[in-house]
C-alpha cells in the first residue's frame, strides 16, 4: 500500500474482534510513532500498551472519575454511566495512551510539543492500517482528567494526548465524501 492509498482509505473503526494483536505489530505501531517531525527532536511522546487485565485498571480509574463527577444522578442513572465507563477499555484487545512530556529546553514551544505527538499519532494510525488492523483515536474530557495524568504517571507537565484503540476490524469501513482541498486553500504568488 502507498503513503497516498492509506492515507485516502485509513478510516477510524471503534467495532474490533476480540483477538490478540502480535507484539510485533505494536512495535511496528509504536516505531511509526518515533518517526513523526518533532522541533529540536524532543520526541515529547511516551506510550502506555495497555491489554489483557490492564484493561480493566483502566476501566476502575474511568469508573471513579466518572462517579465523582456525576455524584448528583439518581442511582440508576450513575450505575450505568460508571459500568459504561469501566468497559469502555474492553472495547479492543490493545489500547495504546499516548502521552505529551515536554521538553524543559528553553527554546521549545509547548504548541509544537502537542503537534508533534499528534502527528505521532496519525503516524501510529496509519501503521495499523498498514498492518491490516482497525484503530481509532479516541479523546473527550476524561483524557485530560487529573486522575488520568496520575494513573500514567505523567509529570505536572505532562498531558494524556488519546487513547489509540487497536485490533482487528470487526465491521467494513464507512464511506466518508471528503471537501476539496480547493475550498480551504487560497495560493498566495
Amino acid at each position: 500500500m502507498n503513503v497516498f492509498e492509506a492515507i485516502k482509505t485509513r478510516r477510524s473503526i471503534g467495532k474490533v474482534k476480540d483477538l490478540p494483536v502480535p507484539v510485533d505489530h505494536i512495535e511496528k505501531i509504536l516505531e511509526a510513532g518515533t518517526f513523526a517531525p518533532n522541533h529540536y527532536r524532543t520526541e515529547p511522546w511516551r506510550f502506555f500498551v495497555i491489554t489483557g487485565d490492564g484493561r480493566h485498571k483502566l476501566g476502575a480509574v474511568l469508573e471513579e472519575i466518572t462517579r465523582n463527577e456525576n455524584a448528583g444522578l439518581p442511582s440508576d442513572e450513575l450505575t450505568k454511566k460508571t459500568e459504561k465507563a469501566k468497559n469502555n477499555p474492553l472495547r479492543a484487545p490493545v489500547i495504546i495512551a499516548v502521552g505529551v512530556e515536554p521538553s524543559d529546553k528553553k527554546n521549545v514551544i509547548i504548541k509544537e510539543e502537542f503537534a508533534a505527538v499528534a502527528s505521532c499519532i496519525h503516524n501510529m494510525l496509519l501503521a495499523a492500517h498498514a498492518l491490516g488492523l482497525a484503530a481509532i483515536w479516541r479523546t473527550g474530557h476524561v483524557t485530560y482528567h487529573a486522575k488520568i495524568i496520575e494513573f500514567f504517571g505523567l509529570s505536572s507537565k505532562g498531558e494524556l494526548a488519546g487513547f489509540v484503540y487497536i485490533g482487528y476490524p470487526d465491521m467494513e469501513p464507512p464511506k466518508i465524501n471528503k471537501t476539496g482541498f480547493e475550498i480551504f486553500t487560497k495560493w498566495i504568488d
